[in-house]
């Protein structure tokens, strides 16, 4: 395989000549960070604030028939989705589609997405948004929001940068 002699990487933001000791470890035995009644679990890998915004990564856990979220998109951040285990049935924007163990989707800023477990055994993802954003409240509070509806989710949804399609669609519809 041939490489390019000029290869185009970001500007240097460490300017040290010894590297530092800044790396942070997360055991897996770490507990959940959220826990919900309905059995999900969603964990903090990495948030926008310990990754200096460069990303937040996340490991979800849903059980059997999850809602997930509905067709929504991101004006701000890009999100990834990598099933670790079990079956996840993902929208790219035009149709469904079975996210098996090892499967991936990108879902770049502006495009539609939407994701749920509809099968009857758990299933486990890792949730990438790039860059980072402080989308802890978000998932400490959408079950919350969700049942207030009306205006005040929809709120909630614009400030965490989640435009769901069902916000924008005219009454009656």
């Amino acid at each position: 395989m041939s490489h390019p002699e000029f290869l185009e990487y970001p500007e240097p933001r460490y300017h040290g000549d010894k590297g530092e000791v800044s790396a942070a470890f997360r055991p897996a035995s770490t507990p959940p960070d959220i826990s919900s009644p309905s059995g999900s679990f969603t964990h903090y890998l990495a948030t926008a604030e310990s990754t200096g915004g460069e990303f937040g990564l996340y490991k979800m856990e849903l059980p059997g028939h999850s809602a997930g979220a509905k067709t929504h998109f991101h004006k701000g951040i890009s999100e990834s989705f990598y099933i670790l285990s079990g079956e996840l049935e993902l929208y790219n924007g035009e149709k469904w589609v079975k996210g098996r163990e090892g499967d991936f989707l990108y879902v770049p800023v502006g495009a539609l997405h939407a994701f749920k477990n509809a099968t009857d055994e758990p299933m486990s993802m890792l949730l990438l948004f790039s860059p980072g954003a402080p989308r802890e409240e978000y998932f400490e509070r959408v079950a919350e929001m969700s049942k207030r509806g009306g205006e005040e989710l929809k709120d909630f949804r614009i400030r965490h940068d989640s435009y769901f399609v069902e916000d924008f669609e005219p009454e009656g519809e």
